[in-house]
């Protein structure tokens, strides 16, 4: 999953409201909705490069599900940027193993709809200011 944006800008979930930190150890639990079931994620960075590439751990389902995300930005001519994310389970209950090729395009939708918001995000917020 990748999209290309102009300028360059950091994106991500919408998190709640104060979130403490950035850089590794940041940490953050979100609400995710995904083939219709809401779940909360702990989301927790766990390797930044800044401005390039950010790895994160994602722990749900009470423990029982694992997975990490590596989001990388790549810088294109002239001024845009190639924001490849990757994402895999290192560990699932069965319940969620079993329909995964159907929740893996069901994130694959998920994620080109973020990356499609991260795109028009620099063109928004010129609007704004």
């Amino acid at each position: 999953m990748s999209a290309t944006s102009r300028p360059p800008v950091s994106s991500g979930p919408r998190f709640p409201a104060g979130v403490p930190g950035r850089g590794v150890g940041a940490r953050a639990t979100v609400t995710a909705a995904l083939t219709g079931t809401r779940t909360d994620v702990t989301v927790e960075v766990v390797e930044a490069e800044p401005p390039r590439r950010i790895v994160e751990r994602n722990v749900s389902a009470a423990g029982r599900r694992l997975a990490h995300g590596t989001c990388t930005v790549a810088p294109l001519p002239p001024g845009g940027s190639r924001v490849p994310f990757t994402y895999a389970w290192t560990r699932a209950p069965l319940g969620d193993r079993l329909p995964g090729p159907v929740v893996r395009a069901a994130m694959r939708r998920a994620n080109r709809t973020v990356m499609r918001r991260l795109t028009a995000e620099p063109a928004r917020r010129t609007r704004a200011d």
